[in-house]
């Protein structure tokens, strides 16, 4: 796993390599485009987090995406009592993919299980999703998003997974809290040149790159702004150069 102190400007990008095929197209053709884009971003150093494609396509596309010089984000945000999750931890560590999310709500002995078969594997707890709003949280939960976070980040620590994803709202206050013993991983990462299409993020919890590492995130996880560019290449070296400058603004403030 990686030490995430000293992760490199593009060790701390996610690309999310999401595709939703419209008919004709089927899983043949995203699986194709996933490798197209894992092709274009050969050697960039970033991790590609690739989804509902795995489930579609099966676990040996980690390895192909790995074969092209890549890490791998499986973000399949397991659920499920702590067998199944054993279970899956063991057919898991098989593909050995670099990163993988579970969901907090999944509890501390089914997250400690996944753990547990999966040691060279960084494990994140996924706590609220960014689609839900304050609304939501205390609908399904009785209390505000950030307090939500807050408890599912204490139960991710408590099984010693090795991250949370959160969105970057909540990066600041879970940093102070739990940034020693957990990374943090920020969807719903905005540029400010970036133009998305019937975007569906939540307004209210989505921030620039620039921004969400200078609030305590350790990684960011950028999609369309990429996947929908005209040259995806083009842009990850962009958004990794204004990581790097992010990260040298906040060691000047230390320093300061």
């Amino acid at each position: 796993m990686e030490n995430f102190m000293t992760l490199t400007p593009a060790e701390r990008l996610i690309v999310a390599a999401d595709f939703k095929p419209i008919a004709p197209n089927g899983r043949a053709w995203v699986r194709r485009e996933v490798l197209t884009l894992a092709d274009n971003l050969y050697q960039t150093g970033v991790y590609l987090k690739v989804n509902s494609a795995l489930r579609a396509y099966g676990y040996d596309l980690i390895a192909e995406i790995q074969g092209r010089g890549l890490r791998v984000f499986a973000d399949l945000k397991l659920i499920d009592i702590g067998e199944t999750l054993s279970i899956d931890g063991v057919l898991l560590k098989e593909a050995k993919p670099e990163i993988l999310t579970t969901m907090c709500v999944a509890g501390l002995n089914a997250m400690q299980a996944l753990k547990a078969e999966l040691p060279d594997t960084e494990v994140l707890g996924v706590t609220v999703p960014t689609s839900l709003k304050n609304a939501d949280t205390q609908a399904m939960f009785t209390c505000s998003t950030e307090e939500t976070v807050m408890r599912f980040a204490q139960i991710a620590a408590d099984a010693k997974i090795d991250g949370l994803i959160s969105s970057p709202k909540e990066a600041e206050v879970l940093r102070a809290k739990f940034g020693i013993v957990l990374s943090l991983n920020t969807p719903a990462i905005r540029p400010t040149w970036a133009i998305v299409p019937g975007d569906g993020q939540n307004p209210d919890r989505i921030m620039t790159p620039t921004k969400a590492i200078r609030a305590g995130a350790d990684r960011i996880m950028v999609g369309r702004p990429i996947v929908q560019s005209k040259n995806p290449h083009e842009a990850v070296m962009r958004i990794i150069e204004e990581i790097a400058q992010a990260i040298e603004g906040l060691s000047e403030i230390i320093g300061d």
